[in-house]
């Protein structure tokens, strides 16, 4: 465990230093820049898992119904017309859009 500093100036730089990650941390998600998007062309995993942002152009095994916005992987909002998703950290996903990786939510 980390022990806490014994001088002013070693508590001051912890202060310093952790202020500003706490004050981002507390935003909201929507003031928080938003994530840039998947691309297929530049990311392994999404290429992996045949990624496409478009549902209805999406090969085999996709199955009618099945996108983004009603998987259990996607974090975006009801509505949103991009959103986070556990397979792919780092980046938005449309919701319009589908992978292999689909798990339809319970």
């Amino acid at each position: 465990m980390a022990s806490l500093p014994s001088t002013r100036r070693g508590f001051l730089t912890l202060v310093g230093t952790a202020a500003p990650v706490i004050w981002l941390a507390a935003l909201p998600r929507g003031a928080q820049a938003a994530l840039p998007h998947l691309s297929v062309a530049s990311n392994a995993t999404a290429a992996a898992l045949k990624y496409t942002e478009d549902a209805s152009k999406a090969q085999a095994p996709r199955k009618t119904g099945q996108d983004c916005s009603n998987c259990q992987h996607f974090q975006g909002k009801a509505g949103q017309a991009y959103g986070p998703c556990a397979l792919f950290p780092g980046f938005d996903v449309n919701a319009k859009g589908w992978c292999a990786g689909y798990a339809a939510k319970a």
